[in-house]
């Protein structure tokens, strides 16, 4: 045992050891260590996020199909805006928002 004589007897404790060995393995080796926690944790906050996001985009989309089902004249706004609808006397023009630059 002459090995071991240099180590403090309160490091050579059976039961500090265990301790040791078990904290380590819940740490570090588990399948919910404290990494796996922190990733969990993250991506639950990224969905929250998220969910948040696509509760206001319902919000907003009932509010507008109200509009569109309620009132014709928002409705024809629509069809024209979105899917360049036009009446058969007349023309469209479309321009674009961010003309292209030529090269020179």
């Amino acid at each position: 045992m002459k090995l071991f004589s240099h180590i403090p007897a309160w490091l050579r404790n059976k039961y500090l050891i265990a301790l040791g060995v078990f904290a380590a393995i819940m740490l570090f080796f588990d399948k919910n260590d404290i990494f796996t926690q922190r990733e969990r944790k993250s991506q639950l906050e990224d969905l929250q996020t998220s969910k948040q996001y696509y509760t206001d985009r319902i919000s907003s989309e009932r509010k507008e199909l109200q509009q569109l089902k309620s009132n014709p004249g928002t409705l024809e706004k629509y069809a024209r805006e979105k899917y360049l609808m036009k009446k058969d006397d007349e023309d469209l023009f479309i321009v674009p928002e961010n003309p292209v630059k030529a090269n020179n």
